[in-house]
């Protein structure tokens, strides 16, 4: 570049420095920074797997290894066949069983969910600040505050109960991936000189004011979509502020509803007290997640 054209354009060099700082900031962030945790997560099934609770529970293997075991001390292969048809008896009709699906692998399914949703929800929240983690801890210990409430209501029972308490779990779900979303973009916009690229703003329409009449078309055009461009980044960032504000509102409206609904729910009469408060919540954690997606796009274009 000459010495002609840096006095034309102004700091340009140093521009081009800073962007290409500020292109290998942006890929830090997105490559090591807290990491999308539901892209590539082990999912736990939707449904229940019968066939195997039948077979690999406990007593079902002693039994059938100990009929095994004896076909081989004794020499007689008739108890080795005579247990493998009654295992496969056992398979067809103790894994279809209504009553052993409601009795046995029902609860076992739901327990072996509830250490999975232990697991990774510890997790996704060991991604957090030390102030981030405090609030989840202390939003887990008002659900499960919640939880015994509700449990000495006489007027919930069992079935509507679980349901209405599901969607707490959901909601604290919803509340740490709301707080590793926000970590995120609170990282980035960290990188973002904000006051810089406003410096820079004025200056390239300062150039594009003063010189519309004096340079070159082509110098003109470069200058003019230097503006716009910068312009842009700022509106980017803006909207990522406003996002912010928006979420860490609903972080708020989570804790402070679940503190409102520990106070009620000794009192309340009906389970449908319960389900329009957390339903309101889940409603404005959907919202939320869906202006998500579109500031991540946004995101990707900085």
């Amino acid at each position: 570049m000459s010495s002609s054209q840096k006095q034309r354009f102004p700091n340009q060099w140093q521009m081009t420095q800073q962007k290409n700082r500020a292109a290998q900031e942006t890929q830090n962030i997105h490559l090591s920074d807290i990491p999308n945790l539901e892209t590539g997560q082990e999912k736990f099934p939707e449904k229940p797997s019968y066939l195997k609770y039948a077979f690999a529970n406990p007593y079902n293997l002693a039994l059938l290894g100990g009929a095994v075991a004896a076909s081989v001390l004794t020499l007689n292969p008739f108890i080795a066949v005579a247990a493998f048809g009654l295992e496969g008896l056992w398979l067809l009709h103790g894994s279809q069983s209504r009553f052993m699906q409601r009795a046995l692998w029902d609860p076992i399914f739901n327990r072996e969910k509830l250490e999975f949703d232990k697991q990774h929800r510890m997790e996704r929240v060991g991604s957090l600040s030390q102030y981030g983690q405090e609030r989840v801890m202390n939003l887990i210990g008002r659900e499960q505050q919640i939880q015994q409430l509700a449990a000495q209501n006489p007027s919930f029972t069992g079935n509507l109960l679980r349901d209405e308490l599901a969607k707490t779990s959901i909601l604290v779900n919803s509340f740490i991936d709301l707080g590793l979303t926000c970590a995120r973009y609170e990282n980035y916009l960290n990188t973002v000189d904000v006051k810089e690229l406003t410096d820079e703003v004025a200056r390239w329409k300062h150039y594009v004011d003063a010189n519309a009449d004096k340079s070159s078309e082509i110098e003109f055009q470069i200058a003019n979509k230097n503006l716009i461009v910068l312009s842009k980044r700022i509106e980017r960032v803006q909207e990522i502020r406003r996002y912010l504000n928006v979420a860490y509102g609903q972080l708020d409206l989570i804790e402070n509803s679940f503190k409102l609904i520990a106070d009620q729910i000794v009192t309340m009469q009906s389970p449908s007290e319960l389900s329009g408060q957390l339903d309101e919540l889940l409603d404005g954690v959907e919202s939320i997640k869906e202006t998500a997606i579109e500031t991540e796009n946004i995101l990707k274009t900085l």
